[in-house]
Formats: structure tokens, C-alpha cells, sequence
């Protein structure tokens, strides 16, 4: 009697096929050949959309390092990678996953969780892009601390082990398991302690102070009506062009007209929780490296006067870089908006409360809080050991992030109990950021003339 094969074994055996598409050994070549474009090109045709003025100050962040330029260079991979033959062991990605796009956030419950924060590019495709620029970018970060390439290497195949042995012990969980896994070694890493300083500093309280300062009024102003004390000032966000630029009252409607339909997509117990603040100023912010020319407002509003203080990001998103490659994607059909809502949310265990989207000037747009005790890692600082550590961290927060949106069957499948995988993109990566710095140096040869066209 023949015995019928379990879900589990179904999945396994897929992932074991998908072998016949691309061999686990070919994922080291990276050769890009005399007929690849122009870095610098790819990165000028991803300049749509964006506002002007800004895109040299893009470009300044850029070449600041390899590691800056990588991280404003998300196109670049994706053109790089993105043609190639693929696994189609499909999952969500992250879409720009590197070593600073991890940290910590407030969840729901005000506890702090550490995770992938930083979902622009996210959407539904093969999980070995996400693997892939992780890898390379923990080799040019253990890089840029001075190390040797042999550490290097190291460091990249601690993230490689860790994913791998990951996926398997989520290929081995309950599903619903698998959907509440938290993670818990962050404390291995010594300077994960500053991390989470950081983050309890980080409130609204502190943004308030940091990026708001009192209205200016006369010295005798006006007292609370009955009282001998006066009425506490009004808050109004501080002038830093281009860095932070307060919005006229006119400049300002759209932005706040366009919290309206934001607030029907949530849910009903948060909306009452927003409806309860009101709008006191909107600023134009500039953020990131791969984000600077893209439109980011911060509205400032007050609940129960100036000391409770809550600030929303109203983020514009574009097409992911990824999108020309993979345009069956299943998230491909919704705004761009959404599909950050939705990918976030499929890989993050917990998400900020009032995420959203919305609509604006025929822009798509992320809502959320800006940065509710959110903070990084300072990678550049860490030792030799620390850098296993993160690295190590990083591997399980991404394979939880890819078994949770989904088949750690299939890709354990795939991935096997060798090391055949590991070493293939060890490979790649080393020979990845190698790339990098030559496309870096291509763009700083490049600066004095952007910075001509800007003045």
C-alpha cells in the first residue's frame, strides 16, 4: 500500500525540485560582463517622481561611503539580479534588506521589538534577493570596520548558517507557532543594550522638543481665562531648510485633507484613538539615504495639550525597485501605499498601531508614526565579535520574516543540510561588494559636476 505524502513532505520535495531552476552552487556567480548599464544611468532613471532639488543631496549621502551608496542603490541590485533565473520559491521580502534597515520600534502593547523596519521596497518575490543584499551588505559593513576579508566571509556565513538552521526549525513548527515566534537572542550582542537606551529616549515627548519649539508671542501673553496662569504656548515645528521645512497654512491642506481617508482604512478602536489629537503643524522632512526626493511630511498633533504630543509620517511610495522583475507578483495590482502596509505586516511580528495609507495629489503615501522609539545599531562601532553576533541576529530576524509570509518547507527544501547553499552566496556577496565599490567610486568621480547642476 502506497503511503501518501504529508503537506510537510509535498513542500520539502517542491523545494528539492526547484533545484532543476537554479543549482544551489549557481547563486556564487556575479559576473556582470561588458554589457551591464552604467550604474549611475539606472540610478538617473530612478530619479522619476522625485522632487528635484533634492536629488543631489541624495547623491551627497550616496558617496559617503560604499556602504551609503549601497544603500541608496536598491535599483542597482535589482537591475543587477533581478534578470537572472530565479528560485520562484516565493515569499514576501523586505525588498532593501541591509544591516541598518533593522531596529527597534514601539509595538501595539508599548513594548519594544526589534525587527525589519524599513519596508519601501517590499513585495512578494523569489527569497533569495532578500538573502543575496543582506549578505553583501554585511560584507561591506564588516568591511568598513577594517577587517580582514577572511572575517568578512566569516560574518556573512554566520548570517547564512543562521538563516539556514532557522528555516529549518520553522519548517519543523506548527504554522500558528511560526506566526507568534519571537525572538529573543538579541541580548547576545553586548551593544544591543545602547539600541534599546536609545530607543526609551526616543519619544514623543523628546521629538517634540527635538523638532518643535514654542510659537513666537509676546511676552505678556494670554493667561487661562479665571487664572493667574498663563496658557502654555503653542508648539510650531523649527525652520532647518531643506532638512525640515515648516508648510504655510495653504501648503499644509492637502497633507491634512489626507489624513481622512487614511483614518477609514483603520481600524475602528484606533481611529477613535487619532480622532482624540488634533492637528497643530505639518512640515516637509527629508529622510534616509534611499528615500531623499521623495515627498515626507510630519504632521505634529496634540491630545490632551502639548505634553501628549503625537507625530505621523505621511511618506510617499513608488513602485518597488523590484517590481519591473517579478510583475506577477501577487502585491503588484495595489498602491504602492498598501503594498508597504501589507508587507510590513506580513513580515514583522508586530507593526506599528496607526499604520496606513493614503492618497495625495495623485501620489500613494505610508502613514505612521515617525519614529515612536525607534533605533539602530551604530554597525560601524562594533568589534570583530559583535559583528558575528549581529549578523547571527540577522540570519533568524529574516528567515522568521520570510517563514512567516511563506513555506519554510519549500525553502528548507531547497536550502538542504549542506553547506552548498551558504558558500554560494558567500561567494556572491564577496564578489557583490566589490561591485559596490567600484559603482561608488563611479559616482564619486561623478559629485563635482552634480553639485554644479544643483547650484
Amino acid at each position: 500500500m502506497q503511503t501518501l505524502e504529508s503537506p510537510r513532505q509535498r513542500s520539502r520535495k517542491a523545494g528539492q525540485q526547484r533545484r532543476k531552476q537554479v543549482g544551489r552552487s549557481g547563486h556564487a556567480h556575479w559576473k556582470h560582463g561588458h554589457a551591464r548599464r552604467s550604474a549611475f544611468d539606472i540610478l538617473r532613471t530612478a530619479e522619476h517622481n522625485r522632487v528635484p532639488h533634492l536629488i543631489a543631496l541624495k547623491y551627497q549621502r550616496m558617496a559617503l561611503s560604499p556602504f551609503s551608496y549601497f544603500r541608496g542603490a536598491a535599483p542597482v541590485m535589482a537591475h543587477d539580479i533581478g534578470s537572472e533565473p530565479d528560485t520562484g520559491i516565493v515569499c514576501q521580502l523586505c525588498g532593501d534588506a541591509h544591516v541598518q534597515n533593522l531596529g527597534s520600534f514601539s509595538a501595539p502593547d508599548g513594548s519594544l521589538v526589534f525587527d525589519i523596519n524599513d519596508l519601501d521596497e517590499t513585495l512578494a518575490g523569489p527569497f533569495e534577493w532578500d538573502v543575496k543584499r543582506m549578505a553583501a551588505s554585511i560584507h561591506l559593513t564588516v568591511r568598513a570596520a577594517k577587517q580582514s576579508e577572511h572575517d568578512c566571509r566569516n560574518a556573512v556565513r554566520a548570517f547564512l548558517h543562521r538563516y539556514a538552521k532557522s528555516i529549518a526549525v520553522f519548517a519543523s513548527m506548527p504554522i500558528v507557532d511560526v506566526a507568534h515566534y519571537q525572538v529573543h537572542r538579541r541580548t547576545e550582542v553586548a551593544t544591543m543594550q545602547s539600541v534599546f537606551t536609545l530607543a526609551e529616549r526616543s519619544t514623543p515627548l523628546h521629538l517634540r522638543d527635538t523638532l518643535t519649539q514654542p510659537a513666537a508671542t509676546s511676552t505678556n501673553h494670554r493667561k487661562r481665562k479665571g487664572t493667574h496662569a498663563p496658557e502654555a504656548q503653542p508648539r510650531l515645528f523649527r525652520s532647518d531648510p531643506p532638512l525640515l521645512t515648516r508648510l504655510s497654512p495653504a501648503e499644509a491642506a492637502p497633507v491634512l485633507n489626507a489624513l481622512a481617508p487614511y483614518m477609514e482604512g483603520l481600524q475602528p478602536e484606533r481611529r477613535h484613538l487619532l480622532s482624540r489629537y488634533r492637528p497643530v503643524d505639518v512640515a516637509f522632512k527629508v529622510v534616509g539615504t534611499g528615500s531623499v526626493g521623495l515627498r515626507d511630511y510630519v504632521v505634529y498633533l496634540e491630545g490632551n495639550g502639548p505634553d501628549d504630543p503625537l507625530f505621523l509620517q505621511i511618506k510617499q511610495e513608488i513602485a518597488s525597485a523590484w517590481a519591473s522583475y517579478a510583475p506577477n507578483a501577487p502585491d503588484s495590482a495595489v498602491s504602492p501605499g498598501e503594498r508597504v502596509v501589507n508587507g510590513q505586516r506580513a513580515m514583522q511580528i508586530q507593526s506599528d498601531p496607526f499604520l496606513g495609507y493614503t492618497h495625495m495629489d495623485g501620489r500613494d503615501y505610508l502613514v505612521r508614526q515617525l519614529n515612536d522609539r525607534k533605533a539602530s545599531l551604530n554597525t560601524e562601532v562594533l568589534g570583530k565579535a559583535a559583528l558575528l553576533h549581529y549578523s547571527n541576529l540577522c540570519g533568524e530576524l529574516l528567515a522568521r520574516g520570510h517563514a512567516r509570509s511563506g513555506d519554510p518547507n519549500e525553502l528548507a527544501g531547497y536550502i538542504g543540510s549542506g553547506t552548498r547553499f551558504e558558500k554560494a552566496i558567500a561567494d556572491f556577496a564577496a564578489s557583490y561588494a566589490d561591485q559596490t565599490e567600484a559603482d561608488w567610486k563611479e559616482l564619486t568621480k561623478l559629485m563635482p559636476n552634480l553639485r554644479n547642476q544643483s547650484s
